[in-house]
């Protein structure tokens, strides 16, 4: 035990480590509190039903889709500051004038606002990348995944107990953009320090001195990283559904909660063993673990909460680690000049995955049985898993083609 933490001490003692820690938390508790406010502002301020709070939450989502790869190419060519300090007055300028907006106007600009919106998640990978030598990376990555679930067991929360408690998400929704604009300005802190950290080690190669082309970079193994970061989303979405549905057809609604803190435990436990190990597994693995746990958690959870509870354990454990592992073989995998435009990139994909997940698993749910739910989401993330492994079996280069070009080489998962 002594020697895990030993890793995280080394880890926190680089120049500038701690400040990316406690900056990616702190920045992303507006985030994480964002959809829920939005989706009470429709249904208690505007008295419009679930679906359209649904299709307000779609819209935000579906402008962070496509901006994210953009936003991220401008951190890339532009730096930090200038991005996040735009961005965030945006965000501010929506949240504190959304709940002045008609319903029609609010879809609109939540698009807008999604677009341009503060790319929290992925400056703070792009800062790990380049701020924190490659040698501490997996400890890194695998330590932000463990504050990301606490920001969104945190954010959320904090959001529904605020708007009802007033029965009123102005004040709300107020303070999300104050905490946006905040964000921005903490954000800059990301820029990285001359000498230090990824930075000071220079290019991988000579030949990354100059950004790359996408088609140098922009190959299978890559697209399967975002493919499998994409699956764990889905996964996760559609477990968020699935629990509810099971809870509820056996009685047990209002442990929810409790099922899903519980889980998220079990990912913060795992978190940490991923970056103390020594002998972590690899990407696809964990995503085939992660889908092939999940899947049969249904039929466990029609006993009661207690079994659901116990039977998300296991997924729970591989879940910070896929997505730490995620980010890593992001990084790893283009030049470091791109690293923000690829991370921007995972960011739509992990986007997709989450608008895919939640509305298959209802669906399934509505044409079958709430366990059902798990069972679909967790197999389609295990396919995409093991459609990964085929290709890094396929795709793996033979001692004669080892002295070629990296470039020409898949992406390691």
């Amino acid at each position: 035990m002594l020697k895990a933490f030993a890793s995280y001490r080394g880890l926190l003692a680089l120049p500038g480590a701690r400040t990316v820690f406690v900056v990616g938390l702190l920045a992303r508790l507006p985030f994480t509190a964002a959809s829920m406010a939005l989706a009470l502002h429709v249904v208690i301020d505007l008295d419009r039903g679930y679906g359209a709070a649904g299709l307000a939450d779609l819209m935000l989502t579906v402008g962070g889709a496509a901006g994210a790869p953009l936003l991220g190419r401008s951190l890339d060519r532009f730096g930090v500051r200038p991005v996040v300090l735009v961005t965030g007055a945006v965000d501010a300028v929506f949240w504190i004038g959304a709940p002045y907006l008609d319903y029609p106007w609010l879809l609109a600009a939540s698009v807008v606002a999604g677009f341009m919106g503060l790319p929290v998640f992925t400056a703070i990978r792009r800062a790990i990348a380049t701020n924190i030598p490659s040698e501490h990376q997996r400890q890194a990555f695998a330590l932000d995944a463990i504050l990301v679930e606490v920001v969104f067991m945190v954010g959320p929360a904090v959001a529904v107990g605020a708007i009802t408690a007033v029965n009123d998400a102005t004040a709300t929704m107020t303070g999300i953009g104050v905490l946006y604009l905040g964000a921005g300005l903490l954000l800059t802190r990301l820029a990285p320090a001359a000498g230090s950290g990824a930075a000071a080690a220079g290019p991988k190669d000579p030949a990354e001195k100059e950004p790359r082309g996408r088609s140098v970079w922009l190959r299978p193994g890559f697209l399967l990283v975002l493919g499998v970061s994409m699956a764990a989303n889905l996964v996760l979405a559609g477990s968020e559904i699935s629990i509810t549905a099971v809870l509820r057809g056996v009685g047990d609604t209002e442990w929810a909660g409790v099922c899903v803190a519980i889980w998220c435990a079990a990912s913060m436990f795992g978190g940490f063993w991923h970056g103390a190990t020594s002998r972590p597994w690899r990407l696809p693995r964990l995503m085939l673990l992660m889908g092939l746990t999940i899947a049969p958690v249904g039929f466990v959870g029609h006993a009661g909460w207690i079994w659901l509870a116990l039977a998300m354990l296991p997924s729970g454990f591989v879940c910070a680690p896929t997505l730490a592992s995620a980010s890593e073989e992001v990084t790893r995998a283009v030049p470091q000049s791109v690293v923000g435009q690829a991370a921007g990139l995972q960011g739509s994909a992990m986007t997709i995955g989450a608008a895919i997940g939640a509305p298959l698993a209802g669906a399934v749910i509505d044409h079958s049985a709430p366990a059902w739910g798990f069972a679909v989401t967790g197999l389609v993330g295990a396919s995409l898993a093991a459609l990964t492994l085929a290709y890094q079996y396929v795709a793996k280069p033979k001692p004669a083609e080892k002295s070629t070009d990296q470039a020409d080489a898949p992406a390691t998962v």
